[in-house]
């Protein structure tokens, strides 16, 4: 039985990394008009939900 080619493996493991890096970067880039857009408003909306059950309880 041939023994496991290690360091094959884990360059692999790295090359897909960078790929799957490299592809979220241009998803960033690309889509930040479109995709930034909707995702703002949103921990937007988080974000004012968080102040506002606070207040209700003081009044």
């Amino acid at each position: 039985m041939a023994t496991p080619n290690y360091s094959y493996e884990k360059r692999q493991r790295e090359l897909a990394k960078k790929r799957k890096a490299e592809e979220k970067r241009q998803r960033k880039v690309s889509g930040k008009p479109d995709d930034g857009t909707p995702d703002e408003p949103q921990a937007d909306g988080e974000a004012a939900a968080d102040p506002a059950p606070p207040a209700d309880p003081q009044t």
